[in-house]
């Protein structure tokens, strides 16, 4: 899976992340005396491959799968107790635990997830391959990667937030972004809200992309001192967008991210910009948001919006 390899390029760059950060708390569970068909049918609602088996002191003691229903199927095991076909022997995580320890575990062990339990044992959370691999960002839904992390990143053709690789010369839309006419701000985010709507994207989808892409392109016109790009990209389930420019890049961005902040001139702000508005609402707007930076080095922008399956963009088929 190409989001699985390029993962590792993540590693030391959210090394500091932990078990505790990316977990999903409060898994569903379940204890040794339910039978192996309730297990089937929660794996089926919930739409999980795992389910921890816990006693009444919440205590971790065991673990199904999906492989374990086949196999109960397959012997007509489907009404014995969980008990009877669990695995005992479950291999666990600590909430303290890194990701390159995590990462290694799954490299290792080649399971599809992994509970996360105290010194007590007692189950504080899982982690599947898709909290890694979708997550991590996800959580913190706003990550700003300094100086020579940057470099090993920014200037890849690939997602930030995925791994995939994103040809320029394959986006099915392109704007360029002119910084000499602040006029023109917020053209490209326009088109690509038409160009979206024409594809069949749900109207509020793509009322969300102009939004978020409007205010990434205006930062661009304002504040960069650089022409700049707009890429979009149309996948299966979620459309990417990606704003660079090659500028001054953002010196302090958690200053940038306050709502009402704005380093716009007086005359940027007699033509309606510089509400200090730009960050928040990107992060507002978008379902996931990576801003990579560099200051005197310019910025990239990607914005993630997911599309329910009946949105998907035409001529996209289900895998």
């Amino acid at each position: 899976m190409a989001e699985e390899k390029n993962l590792k390029k993540y590693v030391d760059i959210f090394r500091d992340l932990t078990a505790a950060d990316i977990m999903t708390r409060n898994p569903v569970t379940l204890t040794p005396d339910k039978k192996v068909s309730r297990a089937k049918e929660m794996m089926k609602i919930k739409k999980i491959s795992g389910i921890p088996i816990v006693n009444r002191d919440h205590i971790l003691v065991g673990i199904i799968s999906i492989e374990d229903i086949i196999n109960a199927l397959e012997y007509g095991r489907i009404d014995e107790p969980l008990e009877n076909l669990m695995t005992r022997e479950v291999i666990s995580l600590h909430p303290e635990e890194n990701l390159p320890a995590i990462v290694d575990m799954f490299s290792t062990y080649k399971v599809g997830r992994f509970p996360v339990v105290d010194e007590h044992n007692r189950l504080r959370g899982i982690i599947a391959r898709e909290d890694i691999l979708h997550g991590i960002l996800e959580k913190f839904n706003l990550i700003y990667i300094h100086d020579t992390k940057r470099k090993s990143t920014l200037d890849q053709e690939f997602s930030l937030l995925t791994g995939e690789r994103l040809r320029v010369d394959e986006a099915e839309f392109h704007y360029n972004i002119d910084n000499s006419d602040i006029t023109s701000a917020g053209t490209g985010a326009a088109l690509l809200k038409q160009f979206l709507k024409k594809k069949g994207i749900d109207h509020e989808i793509a009322r969300r992309v102009g939004i978020a892409t409007y205010e990434a392109e205006t930062n661009v016109v304002i504040h960069s001192c650089s022409k700049g790009d707009i890429y979009c990209f149309i996948k299966e389930d979620r459309i990417i967008v990606q704003i660079t420019d090659n500028g001054i890049g953002i010196e302090d961005l958690e200053q940038a991210m306050t709502e009402g902040f704005s380093t716009a001139s007086d005359y940027v702000r007699e033509f309606g910009f510089g509400a200090g508005m730009g960050i928040p609402n990107m992060k507002r707007f978008a379902d996931k948001l990576v801003i990579l930076a560099k200051k005197s080095k310019g910025t990239q922008v990607e914005l993630v919006f997911f599309l329910q399956a009946e949105e998907r963009a035409p001529g996209k088929t289900q895998n």
